[in-house]
């Protein structure tokens, strides 16, 4: 007896061939057929599917049928407890997402180790593990709608041994990070990411960052990194991941590749150039990008290094003391950015409510009389340093560029996010709900790519890249992850002055057999897996 039936579509199967108008029957929580439909009359067409009986029935006439997206960069470890529907993923496509990015991850939180200010704050009494093993078992009672590939971070480990301090680690706490890491891998981590320009992975040495990296390698992970430079120091980021890369034999990732700041930008073909010749190599895997060209993350990176040390509650002090608040916001004057290209993203008090969305010089105007320093220092002081920033440092001509490398896949950078509840209160980035149609478009309407080309950039590419197994293809014995989805209706609504739009044409979205969002609703079917690695 049939469990499920996708009738009347036009399936693209992930891979880069044709599509073919066909019928998708799932039992369970796998594929068991696909039944082209044969010319019946000149008008009409029919497959052998036609009178099954029992079936629950998806109707995609008019629409695509293809493998649910894979977002291959993503934050939503601790969200997904919150708010498990994913809504801002799931109505776009979305059936798995790669987590534990750019250093931080979910677990392990052991000594001072603290998740994210937005994270702790909205989970409060949720936030309960201190490892992997035990963020496991919450994100099974919590029943997601999508699947999670958990990576470890190299700043939440060395938070958990080291702190925050400026220091280098010692033969025993590089020991006592590589043996919580190895646990961690085989409780279910599928590797290692770093956040070299965050805290405090920052103040680690390649070796340190080498000697967790071969641990990975010895479990069969992999390696994602935010390198120590996307901007002026980029070729030597590189050579720092290729040398790494040599030094263990690692699978590794490079994450959201960019040249950032505008006097950087005519970089970009030399380090295409750099990262194509490892990719064929085989030394790299490739790199994802999100369709956008700011980026989102917290609007405490404008502090000078010494006042960034310790994150947010070390700011917090520093912040109240007089002196202090004067010469981090001197600095921060001194700094030469270019204010117009700097907006507040999530905010978490009444005062700086207003202020979400805009940007630091339009702030300034409205305000005549503060300077940029002195106003972020107000802004981080009311929001327990945990503003969201916007920087907008990208070239849309480098963007296409990179979209043009067939290595490079989708990324959001991006937590979920909803309308509603305690997530709807935040002002995301709006590549947490339009990455999906945004990277399709830019694709096939900019550049000219086949859409199954574009589509398998979307699917079976990153699965084969992370070894995501049975998933990122239609085919039969595969896992049901399944989008019904209009292309030519398939578009981001999402802004950056409004980012809570959901993604329109998405039909229907089957996570492992069981339809998870269909018409605009959420079935809160609960479906969705923690990825055990290959």
């Amino acid at each position: 007896m049939a469990s499920l039936l996708i009738v009347n579509g036009f399936v693209v199967d992930g891979t880069d061939r044709p599509g073919y108008a066909a019928d998708v029957r799932i039992e369970g929580d796998r594929i068991a057929e696909i039944v082209p439909r044969v010319p019946k009359t000149p008008n009409a067409q029919h497959s052998t599917l036609d009178s099954a009986e029992g079936a629950a029935v998806v109707d995609a006439a008019g629409a695509w049928v293809t493998p649910g997206f894979i977002d291959a960069h993503a934050h939503s470890d601790a969200y997904l407890v919150l708010e498990p529907d994913a809504p801002s993923k799931l109505s776009q496509g979305v059936t798995t997402e790669v987590n534990g990015q750019c250093g931080g991850s979910v677990a392990p939180r052991y000594g001072e180790a603290r998740l994210s200010g937005d994270w702790a704050a909205l989970l409060g009494e949720r936030l309960t593990w201190r490892s992997l093993a035990e963020y496991r078992a919450v994100l099974a009672q919590a029943k997601p709608a999508i699947n999670t590939v958990q990576f470890v971070g190299h700043n939440t480990l060395r938070s958990s041994v080291i702190g925050y301090a400026a220091k280098r680690a010692t033969p025993e706490t590089q020991k006592a990070m590589e043996d919580l890491l190895a646990r961690e891998l085989d409780d279910g981590g599928w590797g290692l990411t770093t956040g070299l320009i965050y805290q405090p992975g920052k103040y680690s040495d390649a070796a340190e960052v080498t000697g967790l990296a071969r641990v990975a390698a010895a479990h069969g992970g992999y390696y994602a990194t935010h390198m120590r430079s996307e901007g002026d120091a980029i070729h030597e980021a590189i050579d720092e991941v290729l040398a790494l890369v040599r030094a263990t034999g690692i699978r590794a990732e490079i994450s959201h590749l960019k040249t950032s700041g505008k006097r950087n930008w005519n970089k970009i073909d030399s380090v295409l150039e750099k990262i194509d010749a490892a990719v064929s190599s085989g030394e790299l895997l490739g790199s994802d990008r999100y369709p956008y060209c700011a980026a989102g993350t917290d609007l405490d990176v404008v502090f000078p290094d010494w006042a960034g040390e310790g994150a947010a509650p070390a700011e917090m002090v520093r912040l109240a003391d007089p002196a202090t608040r004067a010469k981090i916001a001197a600095e921060i004057d001194a700094s030469g950015r270019d204010w117009e290209l700097v907006r507040v993203g999530g905010t978490w008090s009444d005062m700086t409510r207003p202020y979400a969305g805009r940007s630091i010089a339009e702030i300034l105007r409205a305000e005549n009389g503060a300077s940029a320093g002195e106003l972020i220092c107000r802004i981080l002081e009311a929001d327990g340093c945990k503003t969201g920033g916007f920087f907008f440092g990208m070239s849309e001509e480098n963007l296409k560029k990179i979209y043009a490398m067939d290595w490079i896949v989708p990324g959001s950078d991006a937590s979920l996010r909803a309308p509603w509840g305690p997530l709807g209160a935040d002002h995301p980035h709006p590549r947490a709900y339009g990455t999906m149609p945004e990277f399709f478009r830019r694709l096939t309407q900019e550049l000219g790519v086949a859409p199954e080309k574009a589509i398998a950039r979307m699917t079976s590419v990153p699965a084969k890249r992370f070894g995501i197994r049975g998933r990122g293809i239609l085919e039969k014995g595969a896992f049901a992850d399944v989008a019904v989805w209009r292309p030519d209706a398939f578009r981001s609504s999402a802004t950056y002055d409004k980012p809570h739009a959901f993604a329109a044409g998405m039909d229907c979205v089957v996570v492992n057999g069981a339809v998870a969002y269909r018409g605009g609703a959420f079935t809160h079917a609960g479906t969705g897996r923690f990825l055990e690695r290959a």
